[in-house]
Parts: structure tokens; sequence; C-alpha cells
């Protein structure tokens, strides 16, 4: 096994070896780049075009000597760090992007093409560098294995980024009942932005992968179908299953957060209510007592102003305690 960067005047490709298979990654490839591989694996010429252009359809194609295969990877990502900390708690913003991945899938070679950085891609550069998975594999060596085996880490930092959103999730439920509950309007949508987009992305795979299946066993055999197309079907639906699961969680979350939102508002406007029904009678008391009359009650009397207080504050002892006999306090 070799990994080697060949580099010349025009073209620069990423090429992993391991006895007669062949990876080479391009990533942000020129189209020199592209001709070159065109011409090396005899490839049809629109396919170039397609890794060239802006975006590509999720699709899936049998041709007589490889496969050749669109797939938008989402890829969850920090953005701008919150300035505002809620007691020890890191609300992380995240977001998540689809990133084209385009495949070309031959019986001893494979083809990457992507514009921009996929984690999961360069993570499994390093395994493929310095872990011979195929020679473990019963099955043998031929590129349906390497294939299988990106797949599998592309549905393994998914699944990551979706636990990594249930994390995200206990926390918005942490905070919802340490009384932060205006902050995780802000969480959750965050959240759920997150997941939308991620949903999005992974029913987008729904189609592919289906028929993934049968083209893989037409051009492999059928023991690949059933040991490797069926098991990256059933990764999808693991996807799939969790993705319903945290959305499942943030409807649960966003309901109690808003039903207790609802209710501190409620108690807040109960509070400015009963002050502003204490508040009335009083005003009229004084506003009576400081009428502009030839003669008023108590006023001129040695103590007015202690008896006139005494009212008022008999009026405000009175109103407590009916408030409390009706329960509303």
């Amino acid at each position: 096994m070799c990994y080697n960067i060949y580099r010349n005047i025009s073209i620069m490709l990423h090429k992993f070896t391991y006895k007669n298979l062949t990876w080479i990654d391009l990533e942000s490839p020129t189209e020199n780049e592209v001709i070159s591989i065109i011409k090396d694996f005899s490839i049809q010429s629109f396919i170039g075009e397609s890794i060239l252009s802006d975006y590509a359809r999720p699709r899936i194609e049998r041709y007589p000597d490889y496969i050749y295969m669109v797939l938008r990877i989402p890829i969850r990502f920090k953005v701008a760090h919150s300035k505002r900390h809620i007691s020890t708690r890191d609300y992380r913003r995240f977001s998540v992007e689809d990133r084209e991945l385009v495949f070309i899938i031959g019986r001893n070679f494979i083809v990457t093409a992507h514009k921009q950085s996929i984690p999961p891609l360069e993570n499994f550069a390093k395994v493929f560098e310095t872990d011979s998975i195929i020679a473990k594999d019963p099955l043998g060596e031929h590129a349906g294995l390497i294939l299988y085996y990106l797949i599998k880490k592309i549905y393994a930092h998914m699944e990551n980024d979706l636990d990594s959103m249930r994390d995200s999730l206990m926390n918005a439920e942490a905070g919802i009942f340490d009384g932060y509950e205006r902050r995780m309007v802000e969480v959750l949508s965050n959240i759920s932005r997150e997941l939308i987009d991620l949903k999005q992305s992974s029913r987008i795979h729904k189609e592919t992968i289906e028929l993934f299946g049968p083209i893989a066993q037409g051009f492999f055999g059928q023991d690949y179908k059933f040991r490797y197309a069926d098991d990256i079907i059933k990764q999808y639906a693991k996807i799939h299953e969790l993705t319903g699961n945290n959305r499942e969680l943030l409807t649960d979350l966003r309901e109690t957060n808003d039903s207790l939102l609802s209710t501190k508002q409620n108690e807040i406007m109960q509070t400015l209510t009963i002050i502003a029904s204490i508040i009335f009678p009083l005003e009229l008391v004084t506003g009576i007592f400081s009428m502009n009359t030839a003669y008023t009650p108590i006023v001129g009397h040695a103590h007015d102003f202690l008896i006139i207080m005494g009212i008022l504050a008999g009026i405000t002892l009175a109103m407590m305690l009916y408030f409390k006999y009706k329960r509303w306090v």
C-alpha cells in the first residue's frame, strides 16, 4: 500500500493505492485534473462536466466499466460563538451545509471529487493509509469495498452529528428547567434548523441508496449486495431513525419550553394586574382627599396625615386578604 500526491504544472491529485486497487480523491478539481482522470479511466466526458459544474443532481447510474454516483453530504460545523453564557453550560451554535460528493467506481478503482473539504473522507484517508482494512475483508479485493467503507465512514460521521445534536438538546432541557426559557427559544430554533437541513439532505439519499443495491449486485456480484449494499441501506435507515428521534425530542422540549414561558408570562401579568388593582383604590382615596373643596373630612385634623395613611394601609391589607381568599396570590 502507498500514498502519493502527484504534482506538476497542470495537475494535483491525491492517490491512494493498495495492491491492485486505486483510490483517487480530488478536492476543488481543476479542468486539467478532471480531463486527466477522464482519459486515464475512459470516463464519459459529460461526467467530467458534472464534476466541474456548480451543482449535480444526486443520482446513480451504471455504465459497462464503472458506476457513477452523486451524493450530497450534510456537514455540521460550528459558527460564531455566542457571547452570552448561561451558568457553566456552553450553548454553541452550529450550522449544517450540504457538500456535493461525486463517486466513479470501477472494479479496481474509485474516484471521489468534491469542491469543499469533507471530514469523513479525510478521516478515511488516514485509516486507508495506516490500516489495511481491505486485506481483512473475506470477500477479496475490489473497489466496491473501498466504496462500502467510505459510505460507512460518512454515515458514521452523520450519526456522530446526530448524537451531538441530541447532547445539545439535553443541554437545552437543563436550561429550560434552570429558568432560562427565553434563551432556550433561540437555542431550540437553531437546533431545529440544523435538524431540518440534515433531514432534507438525508432524505435525498433515499432513492440513490435504494438503487445502489441492485446496481452494485449487477456490477460486483450478488454477495456484494447481501453483505455490503444491504448494510449501507441499514445504515441509512439508522440515520433516518435517529433524525426522527431527535425531531420528536425537539418537539417535546419546545412544547415544554413554550408552556413554561407562557406560565411565567401569565404569572407576570397576574402580578401586574394585582398591583394595578391595589393602586387604583389608593389613587381614588388620595384623589378624594386632595380635592380643593370648602370642607374635606379629616383634612385639617391634628393627625390627618396618619389617619389617611392608615385608611390606605387598611384598603391595601383588605385587598391582599381578598386576593388570597380567591387564591389569586
